[in-house]
């Protein structure tokens, strides 16, 4: 038995020595190259010890390659077309006389092609897998993508691969019916054949990384002949900082914080006088979208009396760049100088702490977020904050919300009563607003409050059982409650929330997902229990928390999840309602994705402001192994500066890597929020750091000294 058993050993070790040996013999022979050398290609199969033999034309490569080696022909300067990139009959048959495998990578020409001059440059478009070549993780359907591909369209039978654009998370769910395909990867004439860019993998981020690697892995065993190749060499330049299982240091939380807070520099996200003219050109004045390119690192960055911008969009060029949203709102505003505040106070830093002061006097003084009708004490809509600066007329009670509540924080951690004013006619500005049974709606407009009246509003009966658009500002009344004794905010806020617990879930009218209402409800029910802890508040805060707390992996990540029934955006039921409102990460139940934007952010704070108030053992536990998830994943980049310390707002935690279905047609899966995002994490880790919560931070508020008038004279 003894000596079976050593056989046995032997001979696994002689077949892993002969494996070993095969590898390296195959990529030590040459491959041969046209193209760049700064190609991501070129430099990944350095990597990889393959001898590269480089020449400078397609042709060339051909008439140096040996018998049966591989050629790889790559365009030199993506995503120009390439004039020398031209592919004759007499090359292919050349090569397939020699037996070469050949990878020809956006050719001007190739025989049988009718190729056009011009590519088209995609948007929403993602590859779809086609033919089933590549293995068990990537099947017929399967999805990655090609940021901003440029792809040169023609006609072919088989591809094996296509762009286009297609409903579902990590799969064409509805397959590639009623959608335009562009053949991406395909054979011809004896060669392989990409019709973009695909060696641009890594300048371009193109994922999730599994996905792109699997291909490539097709790729060089087909040209190389090699098939045990691994590219154990590659290189992302956007990852999350820590893998799921690999031990967190002792000051990775605080590692986070610095980097979180420095991010906002980073990016140059603050305005500057130097080059406002710049933002202006992109801020949507014009009724145009506020989007625009990444603000230059040569420029330099704000100190907040301008205000600060939102962040990226979730589009990436082929650079790996990310377009900029230059959107200025007044939630951003507060939010930030929250974030701002809580950073400059816990390292001592007074840069942090003036820009956090520059921000609050932008939101309430300097912009036009509050002035005309909403800074003229006889105007119903005085008190209130405008939506953004390009539209000051809109009033969402979530986003005031937000702004009040960052606000609130940073003058308790400035240790200022400047703007207690500001603050109390903000949230009473919104409660003059909110109906008789404690709710608001989604959103009011400047023209309708001044012709009906403020009275109106608060008189009327209307029931809006959605937490996303009205527990937070719940909050804010309980909040403002606590420090006054004004009784009619904690009323109505307890009649609200009432109805809106005795109508979960079906009554609830979720947006992106159901997980974003939960993740909002908490706080508020936390707050109650600070005011009035009885066993109904406790049992309504407990469901809620049990209710999230069912999707929370092991990670720390919370699943998002939809709603029953359809939801507050347009339902997906064709590949044309792609990208055309704003909607999920996942296309259904089950699917590993977490959202930064509108759930775990929000539940991180929430659940350790219950935590906070209750003590409960449970809820710290979640509370920590979701701040390890968000710490994990945090993005680290030195080649992309205005994205190192961000959180993306999409996470794929079975992939863990940075991957969902990229519908929503303005905050989508690569997303930057410096605001909803950044603010609310930073400012939640800074927190459990210190061990203390928003409610202890800002206990000592002495608001109602203001207040008192203020209530008097706006509730006559």
């Amino acid at each position: 038995m003894k000596i079976n058993t050593t056989i046995k050993s032997m001979i696994w070790i002689c077949i892993l020595l002969i494996s070993t040996a095969i590898q390296c013999f195959a990529k030590g022979t040459d491959l041969y190259f046209y193209g760049s050398e700064k190609n991501d290609l070129y430099q990944l199969l350095k990597r990889e010890g393959f001898n590269i033999k480089k020449y400078n034309t397609p042709q060339a490569a051909v008439n140096a390659a040996t018998q049966g080696s591989g050629v790889f022909i790559i365009a030199s300067a993506y995503p120009k077309t390439d004039p020398v990139n031209r592919i004759s009959q007499q090359l292919l048959d050349q090569a397939n006389k020699k037996g070469i495998k050949l990878y020809v990578e956006y050719p001007s020409s190739f025989p049988g092609l009718s190729i056009p001059e011009k590519p088209v440059e995609t948007h929403l478009e993602r590859a779809v897998i086609t033919e089933d070549v590549f293995g068990d993780n990537l099947k017929p359907m399967a999805l990655f993508a090609v940021q901003n591909s440029f792809i040169l369209p023609v006609e072919v039978s088989k591809p094996l691969i296509v762009l286009a654009k297609v409903v579902g998370f990590d799969k064409a769910e509805y397959g590639l019916k009623d959608t335009k395909a562009y053949p991406l990867l395909f054979k011809q004439g004896g060669a392989l054949v990409s019709m973009t860019g695909l060696s641009n993998f890594e300048t371009g981020r193109y994922g999730p990384q599994q996905s792109i690697k699997t291909v490539w892995k097709y790729i060089l065993s087909r040209i190389t002949g090699n098939q045990n190749i691994n590219l154990d060499k590659w290189i992302e330049d956007v990852k999350p900082m820590f893998n799921r299982d690999e031990p967190l240091p002792a000051n990775a939380r605080l590692t986070t914080i610095k980097k979180g807070a420095q991010w906002f520099n980073n990016g140059r996200f603050f305005i500057d006088h130097s080059w406002k003219a710049d933002w202006l050109k992109h801020d949507g004045s014009n009724n145009t979208e506020p989007l625009g390119p990444p603000v230059s690192q040569s420029k330099p960055s704000g100190d907040g009396s301008l205000g600060i911008i939102e962040g990226h969009t979730s589009t990436i060029y082929y650079d790996g760049s990310q377009q900029y949203r230059y959107w200025m709102r007044a939630d951003v505003q507060g939010e930030v100088s929250m974030a701002m505040a809580a950073a400059g106070s816990l390292l001592n830093n007074k840069e942090y702490q003036t820009k956090s002061a520059n921000l609050v006097n932008y939101l309430f003084k300097t912009s036009n977020l509050r002035a005309g009708n909403k800074n003229n004490p006889n105007s119903p809509a005085y008190g209130l904050l405008g939506w953004s600066t390009p539209n000051a007329v809109t009033f969402y009670g979530d986003d005031n919300s937000r702004a009040i509540l960052g606000a609130i924080a940073a003058a308790s951690y400035l240790h200022t009563d400047k703007w207690d004013k500001e603050l109390t006619e903000a949230i009473i500005a919104n409660f003059r607003t909110t109906g008789k049974q404690g709710f608001r709606g989604e959103r009011l407009e400047e023209a309708d409050i001044i012709k009906n009246g403020w009275q109106y509003y608060y008189n009327r009966n209307l029931v809006h059982e959605s937490p996303h658009f009205e527990s937070w500002m719940w909050a804010c009344y309980l909040w403002l409650y606590s420090k006054t004794g004004y009784a009619p905010l904690l009323d109505r806020t307890k009649s609200a929330i009432k109805i809106t617990m005795d109508g979960y879930p079906d009554q609830w009218k979720w947006g992106s997902s159901m997980q974003t209402q939960r993740a909002r409800m908490i706080l508020p029910l936390a707050w109650l229990v600070r005011i009035e802890d009885t066993p109904e508040h406790r049992q309504w805060l407990d469901k809620m928390v049990n209710e999230i707390l069912k999707y929370q992996d092991a990670s720390g990540a919370i699943q998002e999840e939809l709603g029953k029934g359809k939801g507050m955006f347009k339902a997906l039921n064709s590949n044309a309602d792609y990208g055309t409102d704003e909607g999920s990460l996942i296309f259904k139940n089950g699917e590993k994705a977490s959202c930064m934007l509108y759930t775990c952010n929000f539940a991180l704070f929430s659940l350790n402001e219950a935590y906070r108030a209750t003590g409960d053992k449970k809820y710290k536990g979640a509370v920590d192994k979701l701040s390890d998830f968000l710490t994990r994943i945090q993005v680290q980049s030195t080649k992309h500066h205005d994205l190192d310390g961000a959180w993306m707002r999409a996470f794929d935690y079975g992939r863990w890597d940075y991957w969902a279905s990229n519908s929503d047609a303005g905050w989508g899966a690569w997303c930057t929020l410096t605001g909803w995002i950044q603010s609310w994490i930073v400012t939640s880790q800074i927190q459990i750091e210190q061990k203390n919560s928003f409610w202890e931070v800002t206990k000592n508020s002495a608001i109602k000294t203001k207040a008192k008038p203020v209530i008097e004279q706006m509730m006559k």
